[in-house]
């Protein structure tokens, strides 16, 4: 006890006390509003989805992404499905998971983003589509698919870019 009496700052009342805990609380609640509302915007959405999808795995991200809109429970089958599908794409069959990079974004008014992505596999490119949706304050997923057609599509770009010349 002696010691404690010695420490500077031993006389502090119970006030200053609750007032320096009722700052800290502040803190760190602006900190966490803060990260949130960063995190609540496609772009951001999608980069966490990865993380998850690196670290948890296909489901863990799906389930993280789809808790962002309510709605997406009444279609629990199809989300149990598209995991399933999306699991399918393992080391054995596509190769070592890469990356990312955002090959077209198109925006329809302020409220509705389709972002298309090119995820890089050992075996090749498959596109991962997300369209979000804003209702009113916060972005929720809206939709989401995946495929492995990006090749068909650059050929076809390459035949309507040859049809340009004539």
């Amino acid at each position: 006890m002696r010691l404690l009496r010695s420490w500077p700052h031993a006389n502090l009342n119970d006030m200053t006390i609750k007032t320096f805990l009722t700052l800290i609380t502040v803190i760190a609640l602006l900190s966490i509003s803060c990260h949130t509302i960063a995190q609540n915007n496609p772009s951001n959405l999608v980069k966490t989805f990865f993380e998850d999808y690196q670290k948890n795995g296909p489901s863990v991200a799906l389930d993280n992404l789809y808790s962002t809109n309510k709605w997406m429970s009444r279609s629990a089958d199809a989300i149990v499905n598209l995991k399933s599908q999306l699991e399918g794409l393992n080391e054995d069959y596509v190769g070592k998971f890469y990356g990312y990079e955002l090959m077209v974004e198109k925006k329809i008014a302020e409220s509705y983003i389709l972002q298309s992505y090119m995820v890089k596999f050992d075996r090749q490119p498959i596109r991962y589509t997300f369209q979000f949706y804003k209702p009113n304050d916060k972005w929720l997923i809206y939709s989401f698919k995946f495929d492995g057609s990006i090749d068909n599509e650059i050929e076809e770009a390459a035949k309507l870019s040859f049809q340009d010349f004539d």
